[in-house]
């Protein structure tokens, strides 16, 4: 009986011990269970913010290249465009080298600004007279009248020129009433109208000596036709014009501008269709 009392105190005492191993170890792994739940969230968080950092920073890398890429084509167009105006010079300068130009300004044929902008056709005229284009301009510059053309173009192909390009010339006079508005011009004030003597109402407009670049050809109408050597050095001299302000102006004739007109001749009529068409005499 005491044996087994004693059996049975040690079974007691060992259960005791069991349940208290048992219940220290569930506190322990159940604290160790509670210390690590917070734990999950955190390395998620992490995790994320991680992810979110690598997108910022992609976002970003993009964002930057696109800001590099439109600076490198910025670039490139402000050099082609650099090289093309260096080509457009260069072309000017060969093409005023091989016309020869011979300049003599006088103060008198300046009649007030005319810049590119402002430029907008070609009007070629005949001199009516068979004096070569010095003798043309001496008479222009004596006889009051203020009137000029920018260029002169001998029968030989020489040119001369007595008024920049960029200044204007009272080589259009007045012009039909509605023709201002027909030419998509305007009398703007910059043409000091000097000299200028009205002939009539059905002539009233004189916006296009403002706008324009006149070119007169040594020639009398009915004298024949007009040597190739003037007209290959028209065909040059528009060329050049066209260089010099980078675009194409319009070609009209004095008889386009005011009716009744006897230049350019009757004779030319073909080449001025050609050159409408093509810049060029022969098309």
């Amino acid at each position: 009986m005491l044996l087994a009392n004693k059996e049975n105190a040690l079974s007691l005492k060992l259960f005791i011990t069991i349940a208290c191993c048992a219940v220290t170890f569930g506190v322990l792994f159940g604290t160790g269970c509670a210390r690590q739940l917070p734990a999950q969230p955190a390395n998620v968080a992490a995790s994320t913010a991680f992810e979110n950092s690598a997108i910022n920073d992609t976002a970003e890398s993009e964002e930057d290249r696109a800001k590099r890429e439109a600076k490198e084509a910025a670039e490139r167009a402000k050099q082609e465009a650099a090289e093309k105006e260096a080509q457009r010079q260069q072309r000017i300068a060969d093409l005023e080298a091989e016309l020869n130009i011979t300049k003599d300004f006088r103060d008198s044929f300046d009649h007030g600004e005319k810049p590119a902008d402002k430029q907008k056709y070609i009007v070629l005229h005949d001199t009516e007279g068979d004096g070569d284009a010095q003798s043309v301009i001496d008479w222009w510059d004596s006889n009051g009248n203020l009137v000029a053309s920018q260029f002169i173009i001998n029968k030989d192909g020489s040119i001369y020129q007595c008024v920049p390009m960029d200044r204007i010339a009272h080589h259009a006079g007045y012009g039909d009433t509605g023709h201002n508005d027909q030419f998509g011009i305007t009398e703007d004030g910059r043409d000091d109208m000097a000299a200028s003597v009205p002939i009539g109402d059905w002539a009233s407009d004189y916006g296009m000596n403002a706008w324009s670049i006149g070119i007169e050809m040594v020639h009398v109408g009915g004298s024949g036709d007009y040597p190739e050597a003037q007209l290959a050095s028209l065909d040059k001299l528009i060329e050049y014009i066209d260089a010099y302000y980078g675009f194409e102006s319009t070609i009209i004739d004095h008889k386009d501008w005011r009716s009744g007109n006897t230049d350019t001749s009757p004779e030319f009529a073909p080449y001025l269709e050609n050159y409408k068409a093509t810049r060029t005499h022969n098309g």
